[in-house]
């Protein structure tokens, strides 16, 4: 078999006639007419055996192009990141951790001149987003970890993003500044107010040109509307309004109002030790300002419609996909939790993630996904220990690429895991610092469950459960990723 499948065998031109007799004619030609259709099959066997077949996101097609972090073994809780975003362009990359820091990437412009294209990001802002703060009333503490950010679509030289911690939820404008003015009539150089007394005549300011400064500034806080703790938010498609969701509660903001919000969904029991289930994550769809969907502790996603009440409580449609039997088991219900859910840019699917899968439902089918991907179904076998050390709560998150096309999300000992919808390939990779060299390309990495391990596997025992992968972004219109590790982020992009 052929790279393209069966090969036709190629004629070989017969041996000459012997010298005597002398061929007659009709045989010359039929030898010509073979030599020439030899000649013609081994040029299409070199043309199709020398091309190669493009490759898809889901194959080992990925090199390595940046690590941004320090490379120390000695990691600081406050170092580590808790969520990576890409603006709408993906010109822009921003990160949180949980030390209430955002630092914002911007794409290298050398980078996306050259030949091949690179995908280089340099540090465009650093800033304080989170405090740590007391609540007195509860004799709580509240973390300044950043659980999500959120970028607003661009509409003036600035940006904007949404940031928030378990309780508050602020709207930053990043800017550029490179100018500054002096000679004021009423001001000193020192920004000491004059005396007007002393004023004789008027000057006119004048522009001085100064270091390029990129400010970050905080133009709105939304606080003291969430009694439990943030998991998601959402910037609505009208890019006027957005959403915040805690474990029982989704709340609707208007981004010009901070003292009043909707609330939109309350799943809270009037009892409760009624409480059987609560909201992980939601999103808004990415075009219908009307629609948006949320996802549960027990394996359901509920779509809503604001337009049918202002108590979305009776949701639209609900997903779920029965349970097999034969995996029943005490862990099921704590596997079956959803972590994450993301609607597709084109709005028709969406994708779930829970403990072992990951999932990919049609808007338009309600009683089972069109797709499922297992992440690493190894790990069923030891669900008791992954109990034992919490590991079993962690909650992986997962994303789109810009042509929905393929699917991305973590798993453990630092692998993540991309998959392919159109080849229904997928690739298990790694991200190492022993791979952090320019141009390098990703290994596909495989896990050994049992038996005789191969040369290039990892026996499932010999996984680092403290190495997890569960924050990942892919660029919009580009095959570059970014993959946080730790305290590190890992840039990847399409083989050069």
């Amino acid at each position: 078999m052929g790279r393209w499948g069966r090969q036709s065998p190629v004629l070989e031109p017969e041996p000459p006639p012997p010298a005597s007799p002398p061929p007659l004619p009709p045989r010359h030609n039929a030898f010509m007419r073979q030599s020439s259709f030899t000649k013609i099959g081994n040029m299409l066997n070199t043309a199709m055996n020398g091309t190669k077949k493009p490759q898809s996101n889901g194959e080992a097609s990925w090199c390595f192009s940046q690590i941004k972090g320090a490379l120390d073994d000695d990691v600081t809780d406050a170092d580590i990141i808790s969520c990576v975003e890409f603006n709408h362009d993906g010109e822009l990359l921003a990160t949180g951790d949980k030390g209430g820091r955002v630092v914002i990437f911007q794409r290298d412009p050398a980078s996306k001149t050259a030949n091949p294209r690179r995908g280089e990001y340099n540090v465009y802002s650093t800033f304080q987003s989170h405090e740590p703060e007391f609540d007195y009333l509860k004799s709580l503490e509240i973390e300044e970890k950043i659980n999500k950010i959120r970028w607003l679509r661009r509409k003036n030289p600035a940006h904007f993003l949404l940031s928030t911690n378990d309780k508050t939820v602020k709207l930053w404008k990043v800017s550029e500044r490179d100018k500054s003015f002096e000679g004021y009539n009423t001001k000193e150089e020192n920004g000491l107010t004059k005396d007007p007394q002393n004023i004789t005549a008027l000057r006119v300011p004048s522009v001085k040109q100064i270091p390029l400064m990129v400010e970050a500034s905080p133009r709105r806080i939304f606080a003291n509307a969430h009694t439990y703790h943030i998991n998601s938010i959402s910037v609505n498609s009208d890019q006027e309004t957005y959403l915040s969701a805690d474990d029982l509660r989704i709340n609707l903001w208007h981004l010009e109002v901070t003292d009043q919000s909707f609330n939109i969904v309350d799943i809270k029991p009037t009892n409760m030790e009624e409480l059987t289930e609560v909201i992980t994550a939601a999103e808004f769809h990415p075009t219908e300002c009307n629609v948006f969907v949320y996802s549960s502790s027990k394996g359901t996603i509920r779509l809503c419609d604001m337009r049918s009440s202002a108590l979305c409580d009776r949701h639209s449609k609900q997903f779920e996909e029965p349970e097999n039997p034969t995996n029943r088991s005490f862990f099921s219900e704590i596997i079956s939790s959803i972590s994450d859910v993301k609607l597709s840019n084109s709005g028709r699917y969406m994708i779930s993630r829970d403990y072992l899968s990951i999932k990919v439902w049609d808007l338009h089918m309600e009683t089972k996904p069109i797709e499922t991907y297992p992440v690493h179904e190894y790990l069923r076998a030891k669900l008791c220990s992954l109990y034992e050390n919490d590991c079993i709560f962690d909650k992986f998150e997962c994303c789109w690429n810009g042509k929905d096309t393929s699917i991305m999300t973590g798993s453990y000992n630092n692998f993540f895991r991309v998959f392919d919808r159109n080849t229904k390939k997928d690739v298990t990779l790694e991200a190492s610092r022993d791979i952090i060299k320019p141009k390098t390309v990703l290994k596909p990495r495989k896990v050994c469950t049992g038996g005789k391990r191969k040369k290039d596997e990892i026996s499932v025992d010999c996984l680092d459960f403290n190495k997890k992968i569960l924050h990942t972004a892919w660029h919009p219109q580009e095959n570059i990723i970014a993959v946080a590790a730790t305290n590190n982020l890992f840039i990847f992009q399409d083989k050069f």
